[in-house]
């Protein structure tokens, strides 16, 4: 996202948009970073480990519903992340807020029931990187209730749509390099 604000911002942008690919999936997957999968395997290799400490067993409904909340709420953070990114159409300086993201994403790898009251809400509703980290660990150890699981998965799905739509909405008032 740091590389599609920079190409708004000098006008590369239109190199993307000129191809007869989806423009949002092209700046979205334009830089994969393969050593990040690094950081997946060692993931799954402490949770391997820390379940085996805790003598967890885990079922077939809680690994389904982590999986699932896994992508719910990396849709959340994808679609909330390009919604400020899309910001670069009309102001100048979005890293800025980026990087308060960035760091409010940072304060979400620990469980939620940590922060006091205030930081909590503000990690699930105002920048909903709860739904990434701690919802679902809730599910793998099955402290998840269906409610917050069906909210989870509608919050991704309308999140997304209103990504999408703003998306678009930011590309017709984008005026490209040349103008």
């Amino acid at each position: 996202m740091e590389q599609f604000i920079e190409s708004v911002r000098d006008g590369s942008l239109d190199f993307a948009l000129a191809k007869p690919e989806d423009a949002q999936l092209i700046v979205s997957i334009r830089q994969i970073d393969i050593w990040r999968f690094i950081d997946i395997v060692l993931g799954l290799i402490v949770l391997v480990i820390a379940l085996a400490r805790l003598g967890e067993k885990v079922g077939l409904l809680q690994a389904g519903a982590f999986i699932l909340m896994l992508v719910a709420g990396g849709i959340i953070v994808y679609s909330f992340f390009l919604i400020l990114a899309t910001l670069s159409f009309w102001l100048v300086r979005v890293e800025n807020i980026l990087t308060i993201f960035q760091s409010m994403y940072e304060a979400g790898r620990w469980p939620i029931s940590l922060y006091p009251g205030w930081l909590r809400y503000g990690l699930t509703f105002v920048i909903p990187v709860a739904f990434a980290t701690t919802v679902p660990a809730e599910a793998l150890t099955g402290r998840l209730n269906w409610y917050t699981l069906l909210g989870a998965v509608g919050l991704a799905i309308i999140l997304f749509a209103a990504s999408r739509v703003f998306w678009r909405f930011g590309l017709r008032h984008y005026s490209g390099a040349s103008a």
